[in-house]
């Protein structure tokens, strides 16, 4: 979500852009569109067809390639794109997306593709988009299973395993459930427990990076939570936790780069000094991570308005990243099937990176 509303009050947050109500709330887990055949046989001839372009929008945030080799790039405000290498397509809920703001993609096993939106789960199966029907609740931990951010306000998680999408809600905790009630009296009423990224580490847990409680783990069998003070997430900013990467050396990286950790499985975890205090930089120049991935033994860091930066473990180095001389906005850093890094901007296309910076990604 881009990052328009700032506050210094760090247990007043005000995270969402788009807000959603108590009856919203309500009605987010307790059903959808059903997967029917009257929406595919609607929208399978539109499929095909679809919309042509010659150039893509602006606001796209989300990259994707998919098993077959074509990009899908999704919008936050005007749906989704398709880019075979020769050809774009524009998608929309004129071709059945439940929405055209566009927050993940995911694939599965035998290549049907899913576009997480506020207004539940787009699958698309090569011909047509449904949408998913909510019809469970169960919390489990399957080697198959996607997961996705629920909508805005709502502190859900959705799991889909081939058959049912089940919509999940996140353990309470006492500060979870004080920051709730606070958030009750405001003009604007969030849940401290919305998640922003969900990352499945090299054993298989599931990391889930909230508004305001710091981050918690998910084993198949219990939870975990590391708040953001045991973080040392020391941003002013109404950030919360919106990346979380696993380095090579097993280390974790949340959203910042104050601090590496090192966690066990009994949740007992140590932390190390990050870029900042190994390299001198200034703080907040590196902090405030929106997005993350590593190629080897690099890991990029996208910033919301610092550009990107990388480090090897020695060395880091900065990559601005601008339009007419000014610092631009991300949203994501995303790396392809190929291994090249692409980025999602708020208002500035999509950019490619060439081996030695990222220009503005045009299709031939």
């Amino acid at each position: 979500m881009p990052l328009n509303i700032y506050i210094k009050n760090k247990e007043i947050r005000i995270t969402a852009i788009l807000i959603f109500t108590f009856s919203c709330l309500m009605t987010s887990c307790s059903g959808q569109s059903s997967d029917s055949k009257k929406n595919t046989d609607i929208f399978k001839e539109k499929m095909f067809k679809g919309d042509t372009l010659k150039e893509l929008g602006n606001n796209i945030m989300v990259v994707y390639q998919d098993t077959k080799n074509n990009y899908w790039f999704g919008s936050w405000e005007d749906g989704l794109y398709r880019y075979d290498g020769k050809t774009i397509l524009h998608f929309t809920t004129n071709e059945g997306l439940s929405q055209n703001k566009i927050v993940s993609i995911r694939e599965d096993s035998s290549g049907n593709l899913f576009f997480n939106t506020d207004l539940g789960i787009s699958k698309f199966n090569g011909k047509a988009f449904t949408t998913l029907n909510i019809t469970g609740a169960d919390w489990k931990l399957q080697s198959g299973d996607l997961w996705f951010k629920g909508a805005q306000n709502s502190g859900m998680v959705y799991r889909y395993d081939g058959n049912d999408l089940h919509c999940l809600k996140l353990p309470e905790t006492e500060a979870g459930e004080k920051l709730l009630k606070q958030s009750s009296k405001l003009p604007f009423p969030y849940s401290p427990y919305d998640v922003y990224t969900i990352y499945k580490d090299c054993k298989g847990n599931l990391w889930f990076g909230t508004a305001s409680l710091g981050v918690c783990r998910y084993n198949g069998k219990d939870f975990m939570w590391i708040t953001e003070k045991d973080l040392e997430f020391d941003v002013k900013t109404a950030f919360g936790i919106r990346s979380i990467l696993e380095d090579n050396h097993g280390k974790f990286w949340f959203s910042n780069t104050l601090h590496s950790y090192t966690i066990a499985e009994n949740g007992n975890f140590s932390k190390q000094n990050g870029i900042n205090k190994m390299i001198g930089f200034k703080k907040f120049d590196t902090e405030a991570i929106i997005s993350m991935t590593k190629d080897k033994n690099v890991i990029w860091f996208a910033t919301y308005n610092q550009g990107v930066w990388s480090y090897d473990g020695k060395q880091v180095k900065h990559y601005p990243i601008k339009s007419n001389d000014k610092q631009i906005t991300l949203f994501s850093i995303y790396k392809d099937n190929q291994g090249v890094l692409w980025l999602g901007t708020h208002e500035n296309g999509i950019f490619k990176f060439n081996g030695k910076s990222f220009e503005k990604f045009k299709p031939s």
